[in-house]
């Protein structure tokens, strides 16, 4: 509610059953059909009502491809290179296999 001490919002927010807790998050993956929504520099709160929990998160948002497991050994076994290389030159490549192997070469 705008113009309302945050002290005030929060005894009210109790007094009705609603608590918060602040997570302290490095990054945060929402898991998609195709893509993957990666958020930086998150801020991330639990809110708990009524039995229920609530995630707000609030960042920067990347769209990036999805990449699955085979995929990261794929390129790791034809260029020769660590999981975390693969891993960064499939993001780099949008999910393009040959794109990436050819990069790490």
């Amino acid at each position: 509610m705008p113009g309302m001490n945050p002290r005030m919002m929060k005894q009210a927010m109790r007094r009705m059953g609603i608590e918060s807790e602040e997570i302290e998050a490095k990054e945060v993956i929402i898991k998609c059909e195709g893509k993957d929504i990666l958020i930086r520099n998150p801020q991330v709160s639990i809110v708990s009502a009524m039995g229920q929990k609530t995630f707000q998160i609030v960042g920067d948002p990347e769209e990036v491809s999805a990449t699955s497991e085979e995929d990261i050994k794929t390129v790791m076994d034809q260029a020769n290179c660590s999981y975390d290389k693969a891993k960064e030159a499939l993001r780099e490549s949008e999910g393009d296999l040959a794109a990436a192997i050819l990069h790490l070469k």
